[in-house]
């Protein structure tokens, strides 16, 4: 297969799926290196495909219907999974996480975790690559944007992190 070949599988593939689609992965089925796979997505980006890297892989953009809230929030490191079950079990889906940095300014971190499942693997992904979460770079603080099916679900999540001490005032 040519790479051009292999390009158009690969953006084929993306706008099929609807879970993300990790390198290591269309490496296998596509019989080419990861870093190839890399380079590819790399190329489809700069024709112009939005593909979005996510910590469990690459995924088109596709969000549905619903509000787009931005939270403000402060915890510790070994509170990330308590915060982030506390946004999805209302329905949300935790978009990103953004951080204001002194030296590069808004960092953010692509989420799209929707359930206690992701919420899990991105955890324990964490774990397995002693990733501290962005948030480590600002004492604690930072942004979340969470799409919620309705204003009833975002009032929940501000509930939630309220009750929790993690919404920061």
């Amino acid at each position: 297969m040519d790479a051009q070949t292999r390009r158009q599988a690969i953006a084929r593939r993306l706008r099929e799926s609807t879970a993300p689609l990790s390198a290591a992965a269309l490496a296998r089925e596509l019989s080419v290196s990861r870093q190839i796979i890399v380079g590819d997505v790399a190329l489809l980006r700069a024709g112009g495909l939005d593909i979005t890297a996510t910590p469990r892989g690459y995924l088109l953009p596709r969000l549905p219907a619903g509000i787009t809230c931005t939270f403000a929030c402060r915890h510790r490191a070994d509170q990330m999974g308590e915060e982030l079950n506390a946004m999805v079990d209302q329905g949300c889906t935790v978009l990103d996480v953004i951080v204001e940095h002194p030296i590069y300014g808004q960092l953010t971190g692509l989420l799209r975790l929707s359930s206690r499942y992701d919420v899990a693997q991105f955890v324990d992904r964490c774990k397995e690559e002693a990733a501290a979460p962005l948030s480590q770079l600002t004492e604690g603080v930072h942004l979340h944007t969470v799409l919620c099916p309705d204003e009833g679900a975002a009032g929940r999540v501000r509930e939630a992190l309220e009750r929790l001490g993690f919404l920061y005032q």
